[in-house]
């Protein structure tokens, strides 16, 4: 008795189990689907490229001519200084009517200040502008936005820029090397932009 109940048991487990089981492996695969699944809108390929389209859009809408062309060509803006004292104690002196310093603009890099006339390197003035507005956390902004809100910050109000900064000496995140093959390279772009400047200006008429 107790053997055919045991036989019997058994036999109905079975049963269920096979008419159960496809169920259950159909839901297990759906939860597994699930887990994998990514959002359309958590990634997107193509989100970084249009935000630094927009963000060159922008850029180039709130700069001049020259310092738009001078991104576009080289990849950072200088700034002149504004600064009576400059940037630093005892560097004041005013040569050939030119600025005193200036600084070189770089997307998440520190903000190098120099001497236009010697390139003399002067310091790192190192600032963040975190981007809060999107939706997934990103600690940067696009690299045209960052080279724009340091723009807007030398430009509005230079002297609380300096102040809020961390100052290095140079060469402690920028190399020193490539700042100056930088200001080589920003003087032969002046001086090939001058040139194409005079070959398209009308000639003055004969007297």
């Amino acid at each position: 008795m107790l053997l055919a109940l045991s036989a019997t048991l058994i036999v109905v487990f079975v049963l269920l189990w096979e008419v159960t089981w496809p169920q259950i492996s159909e839901a297990l695969a759906r939860r597994r689907a699930r887990r994998q699944l990514i959002p359309v809108d958590a990634f997107d390929p193509g989100r970084e490229r249009r935000a630094e389209q927009r963000a060159r859009q922008l850029l180039r809408s709130c700069v001049n001519e020259e310092e738009w062309a001078m991104y576009r060509d080289l990849g950072f803006i200088r700034v002149w200084g504004g600064l009576a004292e400059g940037p630093e104690p005892g560097v004041s002196e005013q040569t050939d009517g030119g600025a005193p310093y200036a600084y070189l603009v770089y997307p998440h890099k520190p903000i190098v200040a120099y001497l236009p006339q010697t390139r003399q390197l002067l310091n790192e003035y190192c600032v963040e502008f975190p981007d809060e507005t999107r939706p997934y956390g990103s600690p940067r902004l696009p690299d045209s936005d960052d080279v724009l809100a340091k723009w807007m910050a030398l430009t509005g109000d230079e002297r609380r820029l300096i102040a809020s900064s961390n100052m290095h000496l140079p060469g402690r995140q920028v190399d020193p090397k490539q700042a100056r093959r930088d200001l080589w390279r920003l003087s032969e772009w002046e001086r090939s932009r001058l040139a194409r400047e005079r070959r398209s200006a009308p000639s003055s008429p004969a007297t």
